[in-house]
């Protein structure tokens, strides 16, 4: 008798779309349209070199992309990685872009991308280096970074005195601003270093006195200004007390050495501070970020402010639907998932990689979903027992300990398949370099492997989510396929919506294209 699994595997394939593209790993795949790739790389790509691409290869496919996307696209990406992606350099680089072509685009994207000084430091110093052909600000940029120099407030403005490279000192200098307010030109007067008539804000009135009198209060500004002066414990403590959300989750380790949690009660207020659901939501902290605190903090930081983490991780989920039917979750754990997520960055570079990201989602999907399968997968679905009333970080942490071996993104389907297996919703996690399972000719083993589990059911939908900066994928978009990418909150939701049928037919891309660029 004939062997009805090839000629099955055959006639699937002649029904499907020939892979045409090739991947980096020079394996078949399915080319992303541009506007879609634009997407990718603005919603994953943090300008440093990952496992496949360096940061030079990442920013000329930006900038080539953007020379045949209108401007319309280009902002609303800007907005949609900056409010739901959680990017920074990225945004920036979009709007340099939309600055450097003099599209009318720029002053709504602006308001919308430049929400902190960071990210206003990232815009000056992106468009002034000339990558994106030019190295002046010009009349409108200036004029954008004027009005936002005149409409921040005193708590902005100290904030955005911390960082170099342009200075927010350089940037006054750069673009005179024209105060109304007299303790607004004081402050830049002080900024530059020149003398100035009229009193200082209070907060930075304050942080002059201390400097003279160093038994007065702790004025209320960046703790990075303070730190250049000599601190004791007390000095340490009050700090901690007074600090912000992110600080607090970013210095864990300081406070410790400098023995801030000694200090009775004070492990528990900040605990308190870090496990708030409000504070956890207005910080737009991305889940990997807590995780990323959680593998940092050494032993000295107490248990009690570590389970806070946790809890504030679980918070940072929120958004992890629960889905209706049977669902498949494959995080892929293969060698090249090894990257750092955020790319090499020297001594900066994190400690959380691709693959404890791809773990920390299926976890997180668990959580939600209890009676989820999760396949693990790199030359072959990988054997690993999960606890779906572990937290998710116990989960996470089971799946990210396996890694290791080549890339077969069809590996889960094709475990499914030899199994009969019926599901709902198969969600991948994945960097898409599959390699292993490499055909001659027609559509990917990934798209075979699909066609035939949709002989067993129908109705099923595959989420690709691909968390780093590529241009193809082993599964091209259509109706059941959605391919996404990025690592924040907002992917959960957009899963959720896929799911239940919801989406818009332009899946991802008709997401940002939907975004209106009105000013906020």
């Amino acid at each position: 008798m004939a062997n009805t699994r090839l000629f099955q595997s055959a006639s699937a394939q002649s029904r499907l779309p020939a892979a045409m593209a090739v991947n980096v790993e020079g394996a078949p795949a399915y080319a992303l349209a541009p506007r879609h790739r634009l997407a990718q790389y603005a919603a994953t790509g943090c300008l440093n070199s990952t496992y496949y691409a360096s940061a030079e290869a990442q920013l000329a496919t930006v900038l080539e992309l953007c020379q045949d996307i209108d401007p319309q696209f280009i902002a609303q990406t800007a907005v949609y990685c900056r409010e739901r992606s959680h990017m920074k350099d990225m945004p920036a680089l979009l709007l340099a872009v939309l600055a450097a072509q003099g599209a009318a685009q720029l002053a709504p994207a602006f308001s919308r991308v430049i929400d902190n000084g960071k990210m206003l430091r990232n815009f000056v110093q992106i468009l002034r280096s000339g990558v994106t052909g030019r190295k002046s600000l010009g009349t409108r940029p200036k004029k954008l970074v004027q009005a936002w120099l005149n409409a921040a407030d005193e708590k902005t403005l100290l904030a955005a005195c911390v960082g170099t490279a342009p200075s927010l000192a350089d940037i006054v200098k750069m673009v005179h601003p024209q105060p109304r307010q007299a303790w607004r030109a004081a402050f830049f007067a002080w900024l530059v270093g020149k003398p100035h008539a009229a009193a200082l804000p209070p907060a930075l009135a304050a942080f002059e006195a201390w400097k003279r009198e160093r038994n007065l209060p702790l004025p209320p500004v960046p703790f990075q200004m303070l730190t250049a002066q000599p601190l004791d414990r007390a000095a340490w403590v009050q700090i901690a007390r007074q600090g912000g959300w992110q600080m607090l989750r970013m210095n864990l380790n300081t406070f410790a050495r400098h023995g801030v949690f000694e200090v009775e009660g004070m492990a528990e207020l900040v605990a308190g501070k870090l496990c708030d659901p409000q504070a956890v939501a207005t910080a737009r902290v991305m889940p990997y970020q807590l995780m990323s605190a959680l593998l940092a903090a050494s032993d000295a930081v107490p248990a009690v402010v570590r389970q806070a983490l946790e809890r504030a991780l679980e918070l940072s989920l929120v958004q992890v639907p629960q889905i209706a039917g049977r669902v498949v979750v494959c995080p892929d754990v293969s060698g090249s998932m090894s990257s750092p997520v955020s790319g090499y960055r020297g001594s900066a570079t994190s400690s959380v990689r691709c693959i404890d990201v791809a773990a920390l989602i299926a976890a997180a999907m668990l959580r939600s979903n209890r009676q989820a399968t999760v396949l693990p997968f790199e030359q072959g679905v990988v054997a690993c027992k999960l606890d779906a009333d572990a937290s998710v970080m116990d989960n996470a942490a089971r799946l990210a300990a396996i890694g290791g071996g080549g890339t077969n993104c069809s590996a889960p389907l094709m475990r499914l398949n030899s199994t009969k297996a019926l599901a709902d919703l198969v969600i991948y996690v994945s960097d898409n370099e599959s390699w292993i399972d490499a055909t001659r000719a027609g559509a990917t083993a990934t798209m075979v492997q699909w066609q035939l589990f949709k002989q067993r059911n129908p109705e099923a939908r595959m989420v690709c989510i691909d968390i780093a900066p590529h241009a193809t994928t082993q599964a091209g978009e259509r109706d059941d396929i959605l391919n996404v990418g990025g690592f924040s909150d907002d992917v959960f939701r957009l899963i959720a919506t896929f799911a239940a049928g919801q989406l818009q037919p332009a899946h991802w891309v008709g997401e940002i294209e939907a975004i209106a660029l009105s000013e906020h």
